[in-house]
């Protein structure tokens, strides 16, 4: 298996056809269809479907695109470590989950063109569970994950401890005039929450389970932007910290109140392979990511974050 072959299939797949991908590599059609036969041969596996309307990857070619898009990824990093000289530069990715990155994906992002014009950052959104598992294959250098005892794959640095808050539509009738809520009171409403692959809810129900209380009859949401649409529309409340829904907060389209007896929070943690060695550039974006955080932190611009 050589690595031209891994940047063949992996271009076919993202442009979905033998002639297009042979045009982006400026390879011959006949040469790139027949370095594929030579990796399905070599797998032991039909990698793709061929269609007059295209190619589409088959349940093998969809495993070995997400470990082909890591090696390559890797390769590429090794390559910029190697050329790096005191100032560094090259690509860093960094995985955010959906509800951090409102509060921390543009001012990074500044921070970081300001100080290493020469590092390309690139911010990708998901469900902490995926981040996780990109992290470990290599497909991102960089995460936020939230501290649930179960980061030991990875190095770790403590960025922030996020409150969670109760948070309803600005005229929805809980709790009206209130600034605190006990957590009972909280779980007793009509809850709007994500599911359990999400890095907010385990965090609610372990507190929960502590307390003796239980979630029920919620309504589950992964989508940050059609959670937000559902608490406009009023269909309930929800627990989740504040930065996701600062703007509309600001705005006084919602409201949100403490929870108390317990409260809740999480730790949000910067996560790093402990397989994969830092290039230059990682190990810079990691140090700016702790101190964006702590300068969040210092002057509330992270609503409910504080420093661990």
């Amino acid at each position: 298996m050589e690595l031209r072959q891994l940047r063949y299939f992996v271009a076919i797949v993202e442009h979905g056809s033998l002639s297009r991908a042979a045009g982006v590599l400026h390879v011959a059609q006949p040469a790139l269809t027949q370095q594929l036969r030579q990796l399905e041969t070599e797998l032991g596996a039909q990698l793709l479907h061929r269609s007059a309307q295209g190619v589409h990857s088959t349940d093998a070619g969809k495993v070995f695109y997400e470990h082909a898009q890591a090696i390559l990824k890797q390769v590429a990093d090794a390559r910029s470590a190697v050329s790096q000289s005191a100032r560094p530069s090259g690509t860093v990715t960094l995985g955010l989950p959906h509800s951090i990155s409102a509060a921390l994906a543009l001012p990074l992002l500044a921070a970081a063109r300001e100080q290493y014009p020469d590092i390309t950052l690139q911010l990708t959104e998901e469900l902490t569970g995926h981040l996780a598992e990109q992290l470990k294959s290599g497909r991102v250098n960089l995460a936020v994950l939230f501290d649930d005892g179960q980061l030991t794959p990875f190095s770790t640095t403590p960025l922030a401890e996020e409150a969670l808050c109760f948070i309803c539509r600005a005229d929805a009738p809980w709790f009206p005039g209130r600034a605190a809520v006990t957590l009972a009171e909280a779980l007793g409403a009509t809850l709007i929450l994500p599911g359990l692959q999400h890095g907010v809810r385990p965090r609610i129900e372990s507190v929960a389970r502590a307390a003796g209380l239980a979630t029920c009859g919620v309504i589950e949401i992964n989508s940050i932007a059609i959670l937000k649409s559902a608490l406009m529309a009023d269909m309930g409340a929800t627990i989740l910290p504040v930065a996701p829904v600062l703007p509309e907060i600001e705005r006084g389209q919602m409201r949100w109140l403490d929870i108390r007896e317990p409260s809740i929070s999480r730790t949000v943690v910067l996560c790093a392979s402990r397989n994969l060695p830092p290039t230059t550039a990682v190990t810079a974006i990691s140090t700016l990511a702790v101190d964006v955080v702590r300068r969040l932190c210092t002057s509330d611009a992270w609503p409910g974050a504080t420093l661990p």
